[in-house]
């Protein structure tokens, strides 16, 4: 049984080696790392031949392309049996092949193993953590209801698909998460390349919720989700979205859709995520929720008075885009709301920005992440993925 990592990477070569060293020390020795470069100014190629490893793989694109185009591109260059995709600042735990093996030897074989993780930011990331975060993310809500594998019905699986189409998001969608079959990519493939969309394991995770028949849920962390300062997450997480979407170039495949009157100006995590629900709902004939869409982005920006974050311009956008109907249901809370954090003062400002936050909290509907403080810190994955038998465990039976 062989074991592919997926491993796409552009001008991040310093956390790549910490990626990569993660697959290299698994002890379990049937597999191979897929490294594609979009078109790095770093010569990662060089790197990869000082490794002297014919198990690492490297290929890659001579121009820049989107970042779903590489993804696919690390696929078509797999091999295996299975298949993991990792950001290149990402990492397995120690195991991971290995326990995988065990899990199919002991419940059969899956078409899909979707398992739990930790969450590590690097140093100086986090503004609320400048040393640095290791959390284990209970990254859907079926993953609170047990600590031994078992199987997901495929009424629940659809379900959950269901709600991603209604902007409710009780799974997580990063791909890291998911270990999937040769016989699933297959199956998809039939519909299209494996990856699709400006957010592409938002369209490929729902997807294969959709088309599997046998998911095994594994509680246990086996991964590590790395957030760099050379990272999407870094921008999101520090209010710079902007930036972000300039950092991903994502911005080129929103405007390349045709323009419609369902988009609202708000945060690019809710359009990108209904542009990829457009093409799950198109391609399986499945409906779609504008509405939910339209109410998070609304509720986006009424948070993001709250808090001073939308601009005045934004602001005015949003009310002119808005159906007249949501004007009347949504246009006073937005004038009352901006009003409010110009009156109020102190204490009363604070209990008004947490009251709005908890309605957004109830309007969004998913999966939100809310940290344990650390006690150990971490410089990079490598010290995660050592410190996986001892610290980590403690930190994810919390």
């Amino acid at each position: 049984m062989k074991f592919s990592a997926l491993l796409p990477t552009r001008n991040r070569l310093e956390y790549l080696k910490f990626a990569v060293d993660t697959v290299r020390r698994q002890d379990y020795d049937d597999w191979e790392i897929v490294i594609s470069d979009n078109a790095s100014d770093e010569n990662i190629g060089q790197w990869v031949d000082t490794l002297q490893d014919g198990r690492v793989k490297y290929s890659r694109s001579d121009q820049f392309v989107p970042v779903t185009d590489n993804w696919n591109r690390s696929l078509v260059h797999s091999s295996g049996d299975w298949v993991i995709m990792l950001g290149d600042d990402d990492g397995l735990m120690p195991g991971y092949f290995s326990r995988a093996a065990a899990l199919m030897e002991e419940f059969g074989t899956p078409d899909l193993i979707y398992t739990s993780g930790y969450l590590y930011a690097y140093p100086g990331v986090l503004p609320d953590h400048p040393q640095g975060l290791l959390d284990h993310h209970r990254n859907a809500e079926f993953l609170i209801s047990s600590s031994r594998p078992f199987w997901l019905t495929a009424q629940q699986s659809r379900r959950l698909v269901h709600d991603s189409l209604n902007f409710k998001m009780k799974f997580t969608y990063n791909m890291q998460y998911s270990l999937i079959s040769r016989g699933l990519i297959d199956s998809m493939l039939k519909d299209g390349p494996f990856f699709q969309s400006p957010f592409p394991d938002y369209y490929a995770t729902n997807v294969m919720f959709l088309k599997a028949a046998r998911i095994l849920v594994d509680p246990e962390p086996m991964v590590a989700i790395g957030i760099t300062p050379k990272s999407y997450g870094f921008f999101l997480f520090n209010n710079r979205e902007v930036e972000g979407v300039d950092f991903l170039q994502t911005e080129t495949m929103i405007r390349l859709a045709p323009p419609r009157h369902e988009l609202l100006p708000g945060t690019n995590m809710n359009t990108s995520w209904l542009l990829a629900m457009e093409v799950v709902a198109k391609n399986y004939g499945l409906h779609l929720s504008y509405n939910r869409y339209r109410r998070l982005q609304i509720m986006h920006v009424l948070r993001g008075r709250v808090d001073g974050q939308i601009t005045e311009d934004t602001y005015r956008e949003l009310t002119k885009q808005m159906y007249p109907w949501e004007r009347a249901v949504y246009g006073t809370a937005l004038f009352m709301v901006t009003a409010a954090v110009k009156l109020l003062r102190g204490r009363m400002r604070k209990i008004f920005r947490r009251s709005v936050r908890r309605l957004e909290k109830w309007v969004r509907a998913s999966t939100e992440w809310q940290p344990e403080t650390p006690t150990t810190h971490y410089a990079n994955m490598v010290e995660v993925f050592e410190g996986a038998s001892t610290d980590l465990h403690r930190i994810g039976t919390q």
